[in-house]
Order: structure tokens, then sequence, then C-alpha cells
């Protein structure tokens, strides 16, 4: 049997912190910064099991 766990936080830029490198790091992928330019690339974690889910035709 499978128990299912979802955590959910805010993150906000005036704190310091980015949305899209917390992403990045979460999903273990390479996500590009729109706002600030920057590329934040966590592609080599190998240790985490999860996806980043967006809507369909989202940017």
């Amino acid at each position: 049997m499978a128990i299912y766990h979802l955590s959910a936080q805010v993150i906000g830029r005036s704190s310091g912190r980015s949305a899209v490198a917390a992403a990045a790091y979460r999903a273990g992928e390479e996500l590009r910064d729109e706002h600030t330019g920057l590329t934040h690339d966590y592609s080599r974690r190998h240790d985490i099991d999860s996806w980043i889910q967006a809507p369909e035709g989202a940017p």
C-alpha cells in the first residue's frame, strides 16, 4: 500500500529566494529564470524521484 505525501511552501523573492531555483532543485532539472536571466542546473542530482507538472500549453 502506497502512502502519499504533499508538502507546499511559499517562496518569496522579498526574502532573497528564487522559486525557479527551488523548483529546479526539487525536480533535479535545469531551469532558466527569465526574471533574473540566471540558469539553475541541478540535473546531476540522481537521489530524487519527482517531476514538474504544468497545465497543457504552459510556457
